[in-house]
Order: C-alpha cells, then structure tokens, then sequence
C-alpha cells in the first residue's frame, strides 16, 4: 500500500503544478490589482506604479510565477499584502475551521445519505419513496447562498435557537465548545442539507441495483435474515459509489464552504479568500488556491484508499 500512494502522490505532482499555473495566470489577469484596492478610485499612477514595484508586480508574469514557484518549493507562501502577515499564519490559523465544517459535514452527509437512500430503495415506488425524493429535489435546486440565508431566518432570527454568525460570541473573552458548536451547527446542517440531496439519490439508485441482484436473492433463498441480506450483502457493495463521489465531489465542497462561510461570516479559508480576493491579496489568493488542491489530492487518495476497506477484493500493488 504504500507504494501504491507514493506512487499516486508523484503522479498528483503535474496536476498541482497545472493548478498553479491556471491559478496564478487567471488572478494576475483579473483587472484592478492590490495596488488599487489598497489606494482607492483615487489613486495616482505614480503611486500605483511604486507599490506595484516594491511587490516585483511590474515584473512580466512568467518571471512573478518562477519567483513564486521558486518560494512555494522552500515552504514559503509569502506574505499577505493587506495583513502584512505570514500566509502561512493566517491559513493555519483558518483552516482547522474550514477542516471542522467540511470533516463533520462528509461525516454527517454520509451517514445520513446512507441510510436514507437504502431505506428509500427498500420501499421504492411507494409514497414515502415519493416523498423524500421531492424533498431531495427541493434541497438539490437550491444553492448553498440562498439555503445558508433560509436556514439563518429559520433557525436565526424567527426561532433564536442558534447565532446567525461569527464564530463565538464578542461578548465572552473566553469562549468554550459550547459556543464553537453553537456558531457552528447552522452552517454544517448547510453543507449537510445542499451535500445530501445529491448523495441520497446516488445510495439510493445503487442500492436499487443491488436489491435485484442474484447474490442477494441468493442470500434470501438461503433463508438468511432480511437485515442480514440487506446489511451485510446489499449495503456493503451499494456504498461503493458513494466512496468514489466523495473523491470527485471535495472541490465543490470546498467552493461550497467559501459560500456558507461568507454568508454566516464564519472566520475559515473560505472567508479569508473571499477578503482577500476583494483586497487582490495575490499570496493568500495563491495560498488557498495551492492549499484546497492539496486537500482534493488527498481526499481522492483517501478515497481510493477506502475502496480496499470496503471491498477486499481491491488490492493495492
């Protein structure tokens, strides 16, 4: 197994050398500059040619890239225009953040797309079946913005249970776990809601397949107990592609979690991008843009890596 992920993790090399090169290219051709952002609509051009000098942004573009590669192969992602901090710092400072709404949310996601796609395929065709699928659909057509703004007047403002933002309360200098899990149900039960209603859907056409298999006729003739056949048979291989769509859906997750952490204010990477590609903070930009395709890299090998537990038949060599 484990040159079967250091061999991965080599052939994952071009791929995050490829996003780089799109990444940095696409924010240096964005018009406006930090430049701008940090003088205002009045700003001169000899002022702006002098801060673009000081940052080596007067440099040709290839030459910045090489210079910045160059620094991201020593561990040294820059420093942040706007913060005048190490991006280092800041991303470890908001990244556990974004890890803990992303690890809970896949957790929450999958046990819940689970079960509610194999009940929904046990009892196919009925009304409870039809049910859960216009619910599903309903959840499916909306986007994280527009379900993170519903769950805050539900949840928010009409009911008071839980806060509509931040991460702990300004009030208390000392905030606990209560407070952490408190500003942070809403925008989990967000991803939770917007990640299974496509998840259920694909457990739930799986494990229709499975149900008609011969194996599983099979086990019942055998005369097997029915949590048994559907448990330990129908279950174990309908979960499969579940596992695979875990590995394609991580950057959406990602993309999805800038949106909820924007929209509940909540301080992780995907609330430090959005600021900083307001500011044209270019290293923090870079910074998250190489940090999100490292995790996708490793959230596809972990996906594989979890074919093998799932399916002894799969043999890494």
């Amino acid at each position: 197994m484990f040159k079967f992920v250091l061999q991965r993790l080599i052939q994952s090399i071009p791929s995050m050398i490829g996003v780089t090169i799109i990444g940095f290219f696409l924010v240096h051709i964005v018009p406006g500059g930090p430049a701008q952002a940090m003088l205002g609509p009045k700003a001169t051009p000899l002022r702006i040619a002098q801060i673009n000098r000081e940052f080596g942004l007067n440099k040709p573009l290839p030459v910045q890239y090489i210079h910045w590669l160059g620094q991201l192969l020593q561990g040294n992602l820059g420093v942040s225009y706007y913060y005048n901090e190490s991006v280092w710092s800041l991303i470890m400072t908001n990244m556990p953040r974004t890890l803990s709404i992303v690890g809970i949310g896949i957790v929450i996601a999958h046990v819940v797309s689970i079960l509610l796609g194999s009940v929904q395929a046990y009892f196919h065709d009925t009304k409870f079946d039809y049910g859960m699928t216009a619910l599903t659909y309903f959840f499916y057509s909306m986007p994280y913005f527009w379900l993170g703004i519903i769950i805050i007047l539900i949840f928010s403002i009409n009911l008071g249970w839980f806060p509509s933002g931040g991460l702990s309360n300004p009030l208390n200098p000392n905030p606990g776990f209560g407070s952490w899990a408190a500003h942070t149900t809403l925008p989990v039960l967000t991803l939770v809601l917007g990640t299974v209603a496509g998840w259920g859907r694909y457990m739930r056409t799986s494990m229709t397949e499975h149900l008609v298999q011969d194996y599983v006729r099979t086990a019942r003739a055998k005369g097997l107990k029915e949590s048994v056949v559907v448990l330990k048979h129908a279950l174990r291989n309908s979960v499969l592609p579940l596992i695979t769509l875990l590995g394609f859906a991580l950057p959406s997750l990602f993309s999805g979690v800038l949106l909820i952490e924007v929209i509940f204010n909540y301080p992780g990477m995907g609330l430090l991008f959005w600021d900083a590609a307001n500011q044209r903070d270019y290293p923090i930009i870079m910074g998250v843009v190489v940090i999100t395709g490292f995790l996708t890299i490793i959230g596809n090998l972990l996906a594989d890596l979890l074919y093998g537990l799932v399916d002894p038949r799969i043999q890494y060599n």
